[in-house]
């Protein structure tokens, strides 16, 4: 099983971050923090080319029906997505839910897995 669903954009990467968090939040969806680590290793005095900003989203009534059934469940939360350039072109994805979900063995976190990568996948797909 693929453990990450990506999306090629032809937008630029900025355009693309703030599409993907639009498009997070008309689904419910937050984004409660972000960091790109092309500024964060600069910042450490490390290069690195391009920019790669990663996001923890989270839509707390679902991350409450995870946690409500197995408390473990909660470090794989916030799901993480992430906006990154690689050799001028832009993408967009995350690690899939439902393979972190199944990483846990815990079958009865398969349906809200499945809802919430369907979810983000229809937001990536909109902010392609």
């Amino acid at each position: 099983m693929k453990m990450i669903y990506e999306v090629k954009t032809e937008k630029s990467f900025e355009v693309a971050r703030e599409d993907l968090k639009k498009s997070l939040g008309a689904r419910s969806f937050g984004v409660l923090w972000e960091m790109n680590f092309k500024d964060k290793l600069h910042e450490k005095g490390l290069e690195f080319e391009d920019d790669f900003q990663v996001m923890e989203v989270c839509n707390p009534p679902k991350a409450k029906k995870v946690l409500d059934k197995h408390r473990e469940a909660g470090y794989m939360l916030p799901c993480k997505m992430a906006v990154y350039t690689e050799e001028g072109q832009v993408y967009m994805g995350m690690m899939k839910p439902t393979a972190l979900m199944g990483v846990m063995e815990k079958e009865d976190l398969r349906d809200v897995a499945e809802e919430v990568e369907a979810i983000l996948k229809e937001a990536l797909s909109e902010a392609r």
